[in-house]
C-alpha cells in the first residue's frame, strides 16, 4: 500500500471521529477543495471549512453522525475515495444520507494539493432543505443561493464568530 493511501484512511479515520486537527494536518499549505458548495484556495480557508463543519456536527448532530470510506486509492500523484456521510444539517436539524467521490492531487510530501469532491446536489437539497430543495435543489438559483450562504458562514467562522 502506498504512502498516501495510508494518508488518505487515516484523514478518513479521523473525519470520522470529528477531528478536524487532525484533518488540517494532511493539506499542503496551496491546498485547493471544490464540491458542489464551496470552492476554497490555501491551507486556511480548506481546514476552516473542516473545523467549520466538524464543529457544527458536534454541536448539533453527533448524535447521528456516521461516515464511512471505501475505494480508497493512492499513488504517488493522485488518488480517491469514495465516502459516505450521515449528519443532520445543522441549518435545518434534517437528516442527510451524502454519498460523496473524491480525487486528490498530492504534493511530493504526499500532503493533498488538491481535492475535489462530487455529490448529487438535488439529493442532497431535497434531504438537507426539504421541500425548497425538492422543488429548487435543480435550480442553479438554488444551488447559488447555498453556496453564497456557505461562504458567508465559512467567512465569519474564520474571523472568530460561528457559523
Amino acid at each position: 500500500m502506498h504512502a498516501n493511501q495510508r494518508r488518505l484512511n487515516q484523514f478518513y479515520a479521523a473525519f470520522a471521529k470529528l477531528d478536524a486537527d487532525a484533518m488540517a494536518t494532511f493539506y499542503a499549505p496551496d491546498a485547493r477543495f471544490e464540491d458542489e458548495i464551496f470552492t476554497l484556495r490555501g491551507h486556511e480557508e480548506v481546514t476552516g471549512m473542516w473545523r467549520m463543519l466538524c464543529a457544527a456536527t458536534r454541536a448539533r448532530g453527533a448524535d447521528v453522525w456516521k461516515l464511512r470510506a471505501s475505494g480508497v486509492e493512492a499513488g504517488a500523484i493522485s488518488g480517491k475515495a469514495r465516502w459516505v456521510a450521515d449528519y443532520r444539517f445543522s441549518a435545518t436539524g434534517r437528516l442527510v444520507h451524502n454519498v460523496i467521490d473524491s480525487v486528490f492531487e498530492f504534493d511530493p510530501q504526499g500532503l493533498i494539493r488538491r481535492q475535489r469532491d462530487r455529490f448529487d446536489f438535488w439529493a442532497w437539497s431535497r434531504q438537507a432543505l426539504g421541500a425548497p430543495g425538492l422543488l429548487m435543489g435543480w435550480t442553479p438559483l438554488l444551488r447559488r443561493k447555498v453556496q453564497a450562504q456557505a461562504a458567508a458562514n465559512l467567512k465569519r467562522y474564520l474571523a472568530g464568530g460561528s457559523a
